[in-house]
C-alpha cells in the first residue's frame, strides 16, 4: 500500500558556513494510510520543519518527500496547491478569522475551493454537527472557549476532505480536560472518517492518547520509532525514557532509592511486568524462601489494551535467599 507520507534520506538545512544549522539530519520515515502517528520531541528538535516538509511551506536540502505516492517537491505550483487541498492543518493557537463566524471561519476554505453556496452550507451545517459546535454557528471566535475554537478549527481543517490532518501542537494552549475533548475528536476523526492524522507535540499524554505509533526526534534525528505501546513498555533512547518518565512515575530515581532504603531496609529491587511477565510465581518463591517482600513503590498501566509497568519491592531475609528470589525475578522479567 502506498503510504500517506514518506521521508526517503530527508535533511533540511537552513543558512549557509558558520551559520549553518541542520534541522533535519537523514530522515527516513513511513506514514501509513489511517493510522494516528505522533511525532514528539523537545523544542529545536525539528518537529516544526517536519511538518512544514509535508505540507510543502519548506523544501528539502536534501532527499524526497512523498504525500500519498506524490512528491511533494520538484514539482510544479499547481500540483503543490492540488496535494495541500488534501491535507488539513490544526493549529496551536487556532488561526480564526475573528471577523467571521464559526460557521463562517468553516465556510472559508469552501469558498477558496470555490464551491457552489449550497454544497457550502450542507458542509458547514455537517462539520458544525460533527465536532458538535451547532448552537455557536452564529458565534465568534472571542465568544468561544478555547476548546471551542480548537472544534472550529479542525472542522476548517475537515472542510476540503482531507485525507492527511496535520495537528501541530494542537493542545497545547489548552487545559487538561478540554485537551482530551479534542483528543476524543481526533480519535473520532479517524475512525469514522478515516483520515490519517499526524499529531506533533511535546507532550507524552497526547501521544499515549491517541497515537498508534510515534517517533521520537532529538536534534533533527528520529531515535526512536515504534508503536506506541512498545516505546511506553521499554523505552531505548534516552530522550524517549525522560518523555515516558513524565507521564508513568513508576521507576524511582536515584535521590527516591535512597528514601526508599531508609524507609523500608532491606534489599531493593525494580521489576518490569507486562501482560507476559508476572511476579507472581516469583513472589511465590520468596514466601516458599522465607523472604519478606513489600511493595515500595511503582504503578501498573493499560495502553492499546495491554499492560505494562514496574514494581519496586524491599526484599527481607537471609542474603542466599533474598539471592534466590532476585535470581527467579531475573528470570521471570526477562
Amino acid at each position: 500500500m502506498v503510504p500517506a507520507v514518506e521521508f526517503r534520506s530527508v535533511t533540511k538545512a537552513f543558512g549557509k558556513g558558520p551559520d549553518r544549522h541542520v534541522a533535519l539530519d537523514n530522515i527516513d520515515l513511513r506514514i501509513e494510510k489511517g493510522e494516528i502517528f505522533g511525532v514528539i520531541g523537545y523544542s529545536g528538535a525539528g518537529k516544526s520543519t517536519l511538518v512544514r516538509l509535508i505540507n510543502a511551506l519548506e523544501k528539502p536540502t536534501n532527499g524526497t518527500v512523498e504525500v500519498s505516492g506524490t512528491p511533494v517537491t520538484g514539482v510544479r505550483e499547481a500540483e503543490v496547491r492540488r496535494i495541500r487541498r488534501d491535507i488539513g492543518m490544526v493549529f496551536q493557537q487556532f488561526n480564526l478569522f475573528r471577523s467571521r463566524t464559526a460557521a463562517g471561519n468553516i465556510e472559508y476554505p469552501l469558498k477558496v475551493a470555490r464551491w457552489p453556496r449550497a454544497e457550502r452550507k450542507a458542509r458547514v451545517a455537517e462539520l458544525l454537527e460533527f465536532v458538535g459546535l451547532t448552537d455557536k454557528a452564529g458565534s465568534y471566535p472571542d465568544q468561544l472557549s478555547g476548546g471551542q475554537k480548537q472544534r472550529v478549527g479542525i472542522a476548517r481543517a475537515l472542510a476540503t476532505s482531507p485525507s492527511l490532518l496535520l495537528a501541530d501542537e494542537s493542545t497545547s494552549a489548552l487545559d487538561p480536560e478540554t485537551t482530551q475533548e479534542v483528543l476524543r475528536l481526533l480519535k473520532k476523526i479517524n475512525r469514522e472518517l478515516g483520515v490519517t492524522i499526524v499529531v506533533i507535540t511535546h507532550e507524552m499524554d497526547v501521544i499515549r492518547a491517541v497515537a498508534d505509533r510515534v517517533a521520537v526526534l532529538a536534534e533533527g534525528r528520529i531515535v526512536e520509532l515504534a508503536r506506541t505501546f512498545d516505546v511506553f513498555a521499554d523505552p531505548q533512547a534516552t530522550p524517549t525514557r525522560s518523555f515516558v518518565d513524565t507521564v508513568l512515575h513508576n521507576r524511582p530515581s536515584d535521590e527516591e532509592l535512597r528514601r526508599l532504603s531508609e524507609l523500608h531496609g532491606g534489599r531493593l529491587v525494580t521489576v518490569d511486568i507486562d501482560d507476559r511477565r508476572g511476579i507472581g510465581a516469583a513472589l511465590a518463591t520468596a514466601t516458599q524462601a522465607d523472604v519478606r517482600f513489600e511493595v515500595v513503590y511503582g504503578g501498573v498501566s493499560t495502553l492499546q489494551d495491554k499492560t505494562f509497568g514496574s514494581v519496586t519491592l524491599a526484599l527481607h531475609g537471609r542474603d542466599d535467599a533474598v539471592d534466590k528470589v532476585v535470581d527467579e525475578l531475573d528470570r521471570r522479567s526477562a
